[in-house]
């Protein structure tokens, strides 16, 4: 307990304040991105995470998107743990030889009417890793991606945004 103290006295405040106009895009995207889902799937969207070998850097985004401040579930995303309930499969990471099977297993799994999202700019064309001895390339070689979210990584407002556009486009058909 003690040692807590004195990490706090020393420290001092680590948090910062969020500015309200942080929060002004985030709301009504996400107003807007709970409504199209409802509209396209009748429900929340489900989606089942798959890292094929990443740095890490877009997991973390992910996990971001997920906390109070982004809080994807409270506009219908959900991220779920068995591809069996997920409605679309998102893929971080380059296509790496050893993962390529699990991939496809984890695809094949998913119900159908399904699509693949990839995240980052590794999941496009194996991004730094692409020369590398045991990246293929790029997801698109093993699956059809439906929709690319670009970055390295993509922030939480920019992953927000490409699901709002991509569903905006399909209401459109």
């Amino acid at each position: 307990m003690i040692n807590i103290l004195k990490n706090r006295i020393f420290k001092g405040i680590v948090t910062r304040k969020l500015k309200t106009s942080f929060f002004k895009n985030i709301e009504p995207a996400g107003k807007e991105l709970k409504t199209l889902m409802r509209k396209r799937f009748g429900r929340s969207l489900a989606i089942r995470q798959v890292d094929m070998g990443s740095c890490g850097a877009c997991i973390s985004e992910i996990i971001s998107a997920n906390n109070p401040i982004y809080d994807l579930q409270r506009f219908g995303i959900k991220f779920v743990a068995s591809p069996r309930h997920a409605d679309a499969l998102l893929v971080t990471g380059p296509l790496t030889k050893n993962m390529l099977l699990a991939l496809k297993n984890t695809y094949a799994a998913t119900p159908e009417a399904k699509f693949v999202i990839t995240l980052g700019d590794c999941a496009l064309d194996g991004g730094l890793f692409k020369d590398s001895y045991y990246v293929q390339g790029g997801i698109n070689e093993a699956l059809p991606v439906l929709l690319h979210i670009p970055g390295c990584p993509p922030e939480p407002l920019t992953i927000i945004n490409y699901l709002l556009d991509f569903l905006r486009q399909d209401s459109k058909k």
